[in-house]
């Protein structure tokens, strides 16, 4: 699907002076967006960024303050920093 913005020429001019690659950060806006809002996965964010890694996509989220770390993950790494901290105890 191809989609076109018509965008007054003064506001063309002004984003095109904070993002020299209009399109691209259109697209990334409406990528980020779309993650954010669980409307796209990693993986069809990655494929929609043109991203070969998953690890590319995780320093792409971070750069623009997105982070995949839920309540679960948290509590998880607790759990397992408490069971490491007890190995170290024992020995």
């Amino acid at each position: 699907m191809q989609i076109t913005l018509e965008l007054p020429e003064d506001i063309a001019q002004g984003l095109e002076s904070k993002w020299k690659d209009l399109p691209r950060a259109a697209i990334e806006s409406l990528a980020l967006e779309a993650y954010r809002s669980h409307a796209l996965t990693s993986a069809q964010l990655r494929r929609l960024l043109g991203f070969e890694t998953r690890t590319r996509v995780d320093t792409f989220l971070k750069e623009h303050g997105v982070f995949d770390f839920t309540a679960a993950d948290f509590e998880q790494d607790r759990e397992t920093l408490r069971q490491l901290r007890a190995k170290e105890a024992q020995h």
